[in-house]
């Protein structure tokens, strides 16, 4: 798993693209060929990875929308995880 830098910008990898699923009450990741199911956490991250937010913007996103501190650890091996499964680019 490669680490990112709190510096680096993430985005969707194309064509992928994000849907809110209204009966399904869930964001779905589009992929060629194939459908994620995504749950909360992973949804709220992917909707942020733009290309334009670095990762400490993310992060401080995250943890003021969730009141919540600590979350950078968990959040970047998301992301890292994420980018092993073709999801994101840097």
């Amino acid at each position: 798993m490669s680490s990112w830098a709190l510096s680096e910008r993430p985005r969707l990898r194309s064509p992928g693209r994000l849907k809110y699923d209204k009966a399904r009450q869930s964001d779905l990741l589009l992929l060629p060929e194939r459908v994620v199911e995504l749950n909360e956490a992973a949804g709220a991250i992917l909707w942020l990875c733009d290309g334009n937010r670095s990762i400490a913007q993310l992060i401080q996103e995250l943890e003021a929308k969730y009141g919540q501190t600590g979350l950078a650890d968990d959040i970047v091996d998301f992301l890292a995880s994420a980018e092993e499964r073709g999801w994101l680019e840097r």
